[in-house]
Formats: C-alpha cells, sequence, structure tokens
C-alpha cells in the first residue's frame, strides 16, 4: 500500500524527465509508440471513452502488444465509458486484456453512483506515465483537422515518478480486480527535474487542491490557471483575489462559447465581477473548447484530470503531476501565451454593461449550483 509523506501520498522525487504534449495529434502517437514498445505491462485507467477512430487505434495497439504476451489492465470509469459501443467492449475483452469498470452505475442507488474515477493514466512498464486531461475520444483528435475540437494537453514523464503512478493505479485496481500486476523493473532515471504526484480521493484527501492554495499564496510573480470547469471553492477565489492584490500577475485561462456543459459556465462566471475588481485578468478561449487543466505558479505546475472545482473534489478521483522547474514553467508559459492570443479577454467594464438575460442565466445556474453543493 502508499505510505503517507507529510500529508501527501507520494514525496518529491528528483530524477525524473518531463514533456509537455499539446493537442492529439502530439499526445495520442506518444502514448501509442509507448504501447508498442512494451515488455512488460500496460496500465490504462480512464475516464472519458468513446468510440471512434482514436480508440480503434488503441484497440489496434493494444490487441497487438496482448499478442506480445505483455500484460495489460484496463480500468474505464463506468459512466464515462458510457460512449463505448458494445462491439468496442467485445474487442477489449480478448485474451490478454484485462478490463474492468469503475463503479457500475446503479440508478438504485444513485448517490453512490455519483462517485467517479476521473483520471487519464497511462503507465508502460514502469518506464514511461502520461497523465493530463484528455480521454479516449475523437473530439481531442479530429483526423479532418489537425487541431481537433478540444484543446487538452498531456504530460510524458520518465523516472522515479513512474513508479509513483503505476502504485497508484495499483491501488485502485485491487479494488476493481483479482488479478496480480506483474513485477516490473524500474526504468533509468537519467533526469533531474523535480515532480510529484498529487491525487484527489474523496472525500478527505484533496492534495490537488491543497498543493494549489499553498502555490497561490506564496506566488511572487504570476498565476496562470487552465480549466474546463470554473466553479473554484471560496477559498481558491479569496486566494487568486489577495495574490492579485499584490501584484500577482492572476490569469485565468476558461472555455468561452464552445463548451460541452453552458450550464456550468454560466455558474463560474457569476464569479467574474469580484475577480476583475480585485486586478485578475480573465481570458475566454474562442475557436475551440478549452479542455485542459493546467495549473501556474512562478516556477511549479500542475497538470492532470483535476479542474480543481467543487464537484470534482466531492465526487471524483483525480491525479495530477506536479513539476517544478523553471525550464518546464517555460514550455508551460508558451503553452498559455499561445492561448491567450487566441482568446477574447474579459473587461470589468464591459462586464458590467453584459445583457440582462446573461446576468440571469449566471444567477440561475449560480443557485443550482449552490444548491447541488449544499447537499
Amino acid at each position: 500500500m502508499v505510505r503517507i509523506h507529510n500529508k501527501y501520498l507520494f514525496p518529491w522525487r528528483e530524477r525524473n524527465s518531463f514533456h509537455l504534449l499539446v493537442d492529439g495529434q502530439r499526445y495520442f502517437p506518444a502514448m501509442l509508440g509507448a504501447i508498442d514498445r512494451a515488455r512488460y505491462s500496460i496500465l490504462l485507467e480512464m475516464y472519458l471513452v468513446s468510440s471512434g477512430k482514436v480508440l480503434e487505434q488503441f484497440v489496434e495497439h493494444l490487441q497487438a502488444a496482448a499478442q506480445r504476451g505483455v500484460m495489460i489492465c484496463v480500468l474505464l470509469d463506468d459512466f464515462g465509458a458510457r460512449g463505448v459501443s458494445p462491439v468496442d467492449r467485445q474487442r477489449l475483452q480478448v485474451a490478454g486484456i484485462n478490463l474492468r469498470y469503475y463503479n457500475p452505475v446503479r440508478y438504485q442507488r444513485l448517490r453512490r453512483s455519483l462517485l467517479r474515477d476521473h483520471r487519464k493514466l497511462l503507465v508502460v512498464d514502469q518506464d514511461i506515465a502520461f497523465t493530463g486531461g484528455a480521454g479516449i475520444a475523437d473530439d481531442f483528435w479530429r483526423f479532418d483537422d489537425a487541431t481537433g475540437q478540444w484543446l487538452d494537453v498531456v504530460v510524458q514523464a520518465r523516472g522515479d515518478v513512474v513508479g509513483d503512478w503505476r502504485q497508484l493505479f495499483a491501488d485502485i485496481w485491487r479494488q476493481w480486480s483479482d488479478v496480480p500486476l506483474v513485477d516490473c523493473a524500474a526504468g533509468h532515471a537519467s533526469g533531474s527535474q523535480l515532480g510529484r504526484v498529487v491525487v484527489n480521493q474523496t472525500p478527505r484527501r484533496l492534495e490537488v487542491k491543497r498543493a494549489l492554495l499553498k502555490r497561490v499564496q506564496s506566488a511572487e510573480r504570476r498565476v496562470w490557471l487552465s480549466t474546463a470547469y470554473f466553479v473554484p471553492s471560496l477559498k481558491l477565489r479569496r486566494a487568486l483575489r489577495k495574490a492579485a492584490g499584490n501584484d500577482v500577475d492572476v490569469r485565468l485561462l476558461l472555455p468561452g462559447p464552445r463548451t460541452d456543459h453552458p450550464a456550468v459556465r454560466h455558474a463560474g462566471r457569476r464569479y467574474y465581477q469580484r475577480l476583475l475588481r480585485a486586478g485578475v485578468k480573465i481570458y475566454e478561449l474562442q475557436p475551440r473548447f478549452l479542455h485542459a487543466k493546467v495549473l501556474l505558479c512562478d516556477h511549479w505546475v500542475s497538470v492532470g484530470s483535476s479542474n480543481v472545482d467543487r464537484w470534482g473534489q466531492r465526487w471524483n478521483l483525480d491525479a495530477n503531476q506536479e513539476i517544478d522547474d523553471s525550464d518546464f514553467a517555460d514550455s508551460v508559459a508558451a503553452f498559455f501565451q499561445e492561448q491567450f492570443s487566441l482568446s477574447e479577454r474579459i473587461e470589468l467594464q464591459d462586464w458590467l454593461q453584459r445583457p440582462w438575460y446573461r446576468r440571469l442565466l449566471e444567477w440561475f445556474w449560480g443557485k443550482i449550483d449552490a444548491w447541488i453543493h449544499s447537499k
């Protein structure tokens, strides 16, 4: 079992190398290539999975690995995988692929069914790991459009943190399967970047939120946050306003009109006015749906599955990769700068003059959000 290190499941690890992969045309080929090089085991844990060309490629590569004798364990969230066709479910149940579903939805126990595995994780042997916000779905990589409809990022990790990702998968796998994982020798740790795996395991362990608050409160230069569903806690809103008041460059990169949950966007926009008055800069991405969950505070970065929203903190299993490294932070800052250039910046004076019907939507969905989180 995992040992607890000073309120965190895993400690900081020094011998790592990380790469930021932006968009499906970069991270999907990297993940499939790692599957093709697997020698011992492939561990795949996913929330959003749906049938299509992307899943078809993953199934084909996993089947080929199984034929080579690689042990494959796949854990899909039962609700997030509802878009997987019966044909694809059958293809994933061939010899050599151990397929399990996390917390099968039972409508007679609806409250328990709200607990979801929101992680996105691929671990190959004990050599390489991938984590981020992307699911296995065509929305992240449209084959007729190189950029896809949904913008997301994935971190590729090598080094000591891979063992922690493997352990995290093993702990949840034991709850849903009696198939033991094969032992793997650790890969060569040639990097020198500092990294830590942080997790949210409802309802008590909220490491992603704790780490973010600490970094926002101690930031000296910048706090740039990207999230698909902006429904932050009161503590985070206060921390962002205070940081902006201390001359820290605080920016939020949020979805614009393109979103899969308009109601959540309206509910989150009710917080704009106080944030703008405090000096927080807000950008809404225009051409695509922003699905990336990226946190940047000075030279610290956190990338993973957590939206740091109240719903996720209450109901979801999430995990992020933290990296404390100036070079990696520069690559993340470049990602933000590119997206800021494609976004509409919300100005306070324009926001105060927005139409009445938008205010009504914010009020209505804000009431719904408050009611849900009071239960």
